[in-house]
């Protein structure tokens, strides 16, 4: 079939939206009607050459939308389902699978990190060329063909602009307090950078009763907001000094946990430092491929702190969307107020250009 895609033929260029020919589903894939699709900064790193990437491709990885066509043997969704997008497709069978830990699938690394589905390589066409799939998604397209286990069923009446961001940034930052950090009732928690992740580990946090929750960001609209999402304190970060207005918030000590957004070396090293005696650092952040952080060994070792990395929530994608889905229809969770931006598919590069300049929150393309 005909379909509208925006392709990123070269790193460093815009991405073109042009008619791309899409297959349809082979063995154990889905074609799902895009309806809203999330832009985050994992689409601009390839974007702009951040992360190595094979071109021609089709970025997109965070989104929902309807589910068209179902191919032989799929029995998880059917024609009609509404969904939400999974980048992490999981085996189910492999060590990791089986230890509980599927974001770590060892499948991932020859399908969803080339950038190729787990069927098999690509489902698309455009210029007489095979184009990839980002993170075996590629939902920046009026339609996607994605593997069964990348497309989770939610119930119909949650709006596709409430879904979009939940697959990605949503799962990500709250499953980074629940599940990498098992925070607890009472834990203070200090948040670095209050972008789409870092909202959603400061809902997390409120959620798991933690007190104070500190978030820290350069932006004094993204601070306004995190207090919106769960913040009791917030310290902008260009006129005061964190990690002193961090140990006053939390008589001296530092804080229990904190979550480290960025994922830059000065912000890693920050969050060490605002770390107590014991206390953790949770790192969800992903920055260039080459970037390199350090920190001061001895203390580090001397007070028995814990650097941890979190990826997509350090959990169960399947099961965890759901749940956090049932958490917003029962009025827990904020899901729509992530939303400040709204683009057509045409206007990709405009989205990804005021990500890039530091948006607050979550921009969504719609169709």
């Amino acid at each position: 079939m005909q379909i509208n895609a925006a392709i990123l033929w070269e790193q460093g260029k815009p991405l073109v939206i042009e008619e791309a020919e899409l297959e349809a589903p082979h063995a154990g894939e889905v074609l799902v009607e895009v309806k809203a699709a999330g832009v985050c900064h994992s689409d601009l790193h390839p974007a702009r050459g951040d992360w190595p990437a094979k071109t021609p491709l089709v970025l997109g990885h965070e989104g929902t939308g309807i589910v068209r066509e179902v191919g032989p043997g799929v029995t998880k969704v059917r024609p009609g389902d509404h969904v939400v997008f999974c980048w992490a497709p999981s085996c189910g069978a492999c060590p990791m699978c089986l230890e509980g830990r599927p974001v770590l699938c060892d499948r991932l690394l020859k399908t969803t990190y080339r950038n190729r589905l787990p069927g098999g390589g690509t489902r698309l066409r455009a210029r007489g060329q095979q184009i990839a799939h980002f993170n075996s998604t590629a939902c920046f397209a009026d339609y996607a063909v994605v593997a069964e286990e990348g497309a989770i069923a939610i119930p119909p009446d949650v709006p596709f602009a409430v879904l979009a961001t939940i697959g990605c940034a949503v799962v990500t930052g709250v499953g980074a307090v629940n599940n990498a950090a098992r925070a607890q009732p009472g834990n203070s928690v200090v948040i670095i950078g209050a972008g789409g992740v870092g909202l959603n580990v400061a809902q997390g946090a409120s959620l798991a009763e933690c007190d104070p929750i500190i978030a820290v960001d350069l932006r004094a609209t993204a601070l306004s907001l995190a207090r919106d999402f769960g913040a009791t304190h917030t310290i902008e970060a260009q006129t005061q000094n964190v990690v002193e207005v961090v140990r006053e918030l939390t008589k001296g000590r530092g804080s229990d946990y904190v979550f480290d957004t960025v994922g830059m070396p000065a912000t890693i090293a920050q969050a060490v430092e605002c770390a107590r005696k014991g206390g953790s650092i949770v790192v969800t952040g992903l920055s260039r491929t080459d970037t390199l952080a350090s920190i001061p060994a001895f203390p580090f070792v001397m007070q028995e702190k814990r650097l941890i990395g979190s990826l997509y929530g350090s959990g169960e994608p399947v099961a965890d969307i759901p749940k956090l889905v049932g958490l917003y229809r029962e009025g827990k969770l904020k899901l729509r107020e992530l939303v400040t931006h709204t683009y057509r598919l045409d206007e990709v590069n405009e989205a990804l250009n005021t990500l890039a300049g530091g948006t607050d929150a979550r921009g969504i393309i719609e169709w």
